[in-house]
């Protein structure tokens, strides 16, 4: 098999232009993770039905997507994440069809946009994405030390997350090139290689300036690179590392929700929608394709419910007080 999973990667890279981020999480949900934890990759689960080799791929049917949802539910793998398994296979068996290695796919690769296939769909929870109030987005963004390079380019990081809505993948993949401090934006390079441009506000682009003049010298230690967020050395900061900040911060600071990148470009969103935006500028500012991915955002916080309700309802008008 991994002679055909490297033909596929290279085709991910090369026709589909898919970022390093999403060539990864298609492979990780096809081979599983065969180190630690519960098995539960594709490849794993054909494993054990004796599919071992590219000749046995054309063996593979409807009956034995079904065992492998089962099989997964089984180990306790939330609907989300075998909508996404079952989306990485559905990727692997176009590639597989192009190529001409089998003759049809048990699961449908191609279908009219809006259309829902009925084989294979899993009714997921509707779950709104956590996000961070205003206060606690205010305590993260003062935690980095900003005596230090690296608190610096933490600070600038956080500023950006917040201030952009940028996924964590076009965040450290940000060149020098990209940023224009002058007019506060940023060009950026999104799924499938379409390009946006984002704005920043003045904390932002101030921290991100104080970091490019000082802190970020400092870390490329005379080694030239074009990333805009680096280590120690010059190496440009990765995803995971990024994660591992946040995390870090969001400790020190005590704020006890699970704090990762997607929760910051959540907060974006929510504290954009909150302060009157338009969905679709919204939907524009976040690299959305679709309006219905920026909707998810269109929940409410009890404060801004409390607004409305105090400003629009007959009977509530001129109790304004309540809101202090």
């Amino acid at each position: 098999m991994q002679d055909i999973l490297d033909k596929y990667i290279r085709y991910l890279k090369a026709d589909k232009v898919a970022s390093p981020y999403t060539v990864r999480n298609y492979i990780s949900e096809l081979v599983g993770n065969s180190k630690r934890g519960t098995e539960k990759g594709f490849f794993q689960f054909l494993k054990t039905k004796g599919i071992e080799s590219q000749a046995d791929l054309d063996r593979i049917d409807k009956v034995i997507i079904r065992e492998y949802i089962s099989w997964l539910m089984a180990r306790g793998i939330v609907k989300a994440s075998i909508a996404r398994k079952l989306s990485a296979i559905r990727s692997f068996y176009r590639f597989l069809l192009l190529e001409e290695i089998v003759a049809k796919s048990p699961l449908p690769v191609s279908r009219k946009r809006g259309e829902r296939s009925s084989a294979f769909s899993l009714k997921l929870d509707k779950r709104l994405p956590g996000f961070l109030t205003p206060p606690e987005m205010e305590k993260l963004l003062r935690a980095p030390d900003l005596s230090k390079p690296q608190g610096q380019r933490d600070r600038a990081l956080l500023e950006l997350f917040y201030a952009s809505g940028l996924r964590v993948s076009e965040l450290v993949q940000l060149n020098l090139d990209q940023v224009n401090l002058y007019t506060h934006e940023i060009r950026v390079r999104g799924k499938g290689a379409k390009e946006r441009i984002v704005l920043i506000g003045e904390p932002a682009a101030r921290a991100l300036n104080d970091y490019l003049k000082k802190g970020r010298r400092e870390l490329a230690e005379k080694n030239v690179n074009s990333a805009v967020f680096i280590i120690t050395g010059g190496k440009r900061l990765i995803a995971r590392r990024a994660q591992k900040l946040l995390d870090k911060y969001a400790r020190a600071v005590g704020i006890e929700k699970r704090v990762h990148p997607h929760m910051l470009r959540h907060t974006f969103a929510t504290h954009m929608l909150d302060g009157g935006a338009d969905l679709r500028v919204v939907q524009e500012l976040l690299g959305h394709a679709d309006l219905s991915s920026t909707q998810i955002y269109t929940h409410v916080t009890k404060g801004q419910a409390k607004r409305v309700y105090l400003a629009t309802h007959p009977l509530a008008k001129g109790n304004e007080d309540e809101l202090k």
